[in-house]
């Protein structure tokens, strides 16, 4: 059962090609913006650009390590590029929106199910919360990584 939807946006002073290449690029780009106060790092396990990837996530929260394992979809290459837990679990969704020629709109949007026992509501607020704390630093560590210009710049057809 679908739950709630948590997300975060940001503004970011790079083409939205440049900003779509690090996301896409699960080798280099993906895994230098994501937070290490949360994740472990990026195994890709097949593909490794946009579409066709999958990957495992160390993540560690609250004293706890575990990981996940992920497919990559692009429903509009270039634009959305979508990773789909493996289990069944949370889908999030990355969303590039050009804003002129060198500046964009980065969303990160995350479907979480509902939970039925008693419980789910607090999951619920606490993985909320903590979602919100991650996709900030995310899109500060996008920003920083796209105004270097060394991020990769692909397109989804190779």
């Amino acid at each position: 059962m679908i739950g709630q939807i948590v997300e975060a946006s940001a503004e970011i002073e790079a083409p939205a090609e440049r900003v779509y290449g690090i996301v896409a690029d699960y080798r280099v780009g993906h895994p230098r913006i994501i937070p290490r106060s949360f994740f472990d790092g990026i195994e890709v396990e097949e593909g490794g650009y946009g579409a066709g990837t999958r990957i495992r996530v160390g993540v560690h929260l609250a004293g706890r390590k575990s990981s996940f394992r992920a497919d990559v979809t692009e429903p509009e290459p270039g634009r959305v590029l979508v990773e789909t837990d493996v289990t069944g679990g949370p889908v999030t969704t990355f969303t590039v929106d050009p804003l002129g020629p060198a500046r964009c709109r980065m969303t990160i949007s995350t479907r979480l199910l509902r939970r039925g026992r008693p419980a789910g509501w607090l999951e619920r607020w606490f993985m909320t919360r903590l979602l919100r704390r991650v996709y900030a630093e995310e899109l500060e560590l996008l920003a920083a990584v796209a105004a270097e210009g060394s991020g990769t710049v692909e397109t989804s057809a190779q």
